[in-house]
């Protein structure tokens, strides 16, 4: 592992294809993607509900950002396969006020009002829509679309200032294309091979400058939900 400072605010979000993994250090205002909450379903037995619980409080850990380096594993990109719409547009009409007045109620550090100006930095972009089918990926903005093949490219550790950690998996474009950036990061709180059920990404032409991009993480979620479910998960999360 090689390790680089990276300064900034954050927020934070395969063998054969690992291109490298480096551990970097940022500073932290706030850990975007809350812990998500499980539930122990179990009850056959008390071994089997202490099994269960002890593999609900590993994954919560891992979602807030805390991990082993040995934990994390290659990614491919059908972990991120489907059709997706930005979260961008239900914040702007007002959809996303519940969730920042649920934040405000529940963490007391800052208003609703704080909460969506903050948010609408992080959630701010102009593509509407990113659809992945195999190794392409398509960017629709302002109705238009942009498609490129994308190879996987590594992943990289962050280490954030307040101890925990993210880990951006990485693809690269295979050939070079007007209209499309040159590589593309997936952070959704997953650290090994898993279906993502929405993500921050973060795009642009140089690998090493973008990983130093904290501030601005467009969020996605299926385009089949409506905005009233998004922020439901939100709150759930």
């Amino acid at each position: 592992m090689k390790s680089a400072a990276l300064k900034g605010l954050s927020v934070l979000l395969l063998s054969s294809f690992l291109a490298g993994c480096q551990s970097t250090e940022t500073k932290e205002v706030e850990n975007t993607p809350e812990a998500e909450t499980k539930a122990v379903t179990n009850e056959s037995s008390k071994s089997e509900q202490n099994h269960s619980h002890t593999h609900d409080e590993d994954a919560e850990r891992i979602y807030s950002g805390y991990f082993e380096d040995s934990q994390v594993q290659d990614r491919a990109l059908s972990d991120w396969e489907g059709d997706w719409q930005s979260v961008y547009p239900y914040l702007l009409d007002g959809t996303l006020d519940e969730v920042f007045e649920h934040k405000a109620q529940q963490n007391g550090d800052k208003t609703a009002e704080e909460y969506k100006a903050y948010y609408d930095i992080g959630y701010k972009t102009n593509t509407e829509r990113i659809v992945i089918e195999g190794n392409n990926v398509t960017f629709y903005e302002n109705g238009k679309a942009f498609t490129g093949e994308y190879e996987a490219d590594g992943y990289e550790i962050l280490n954030y200032e307040a101890g925990n950690r993210g880990v951006r998996f990485i693809f690269k474009l295979t050939e070079l294309a007007d209209k499309l950036p040159q590589y593309i990061q997936f952070s959704d709180h997953s650290i090994s091979p898993t279906k993502a059920d929405h993500y921050h990404i973060y795009w642009g032409d140089d690998r090493k400058a973008l990983l130093e991009e904290v501030t601005n993480w467009p969020t996605y979620f299926p385009s089949d939900l409506d905005g009233h479910t998004i922020a439901h998960d939100m709150i759930a999360h």
